[in-house]
């Protein structure tokens, strides 16, 4: 075998592995998380506690401050 076919062969399964993340990504039972996740950035951090004190789970999430950093 030589370097041609190599290259070749590696052009090949590297095509086919995109397209496979393509179809993946559109795929329709994917929506639902990717319109979940492409909301996220103006969630506002009261409505997600809020949302997770319904949910029954009120644990205090750690900041900085709560480790002792001091650099902030």
């Amino acid at each position: 075998m030589d370097i041609g076919t190599f290259r070749g062969i590696t052009t090949l399964l590297i095509m086919i592995a995109f397209l496979g993340v393509v179809f993946w990504a559109y795929s329709k039972r994917r929506k639902k998380d990717f319109d979940e996740a492409s909301r996220l950035p103006f969630a506002d951090e009261n409505d997600e506690a809020i949302s997770r004190d319904r949910s029954g789970t009120q644990e205090k999430t750690p900041s900085r401050h709560d480790e002792g950093d001091k650099n902030s």
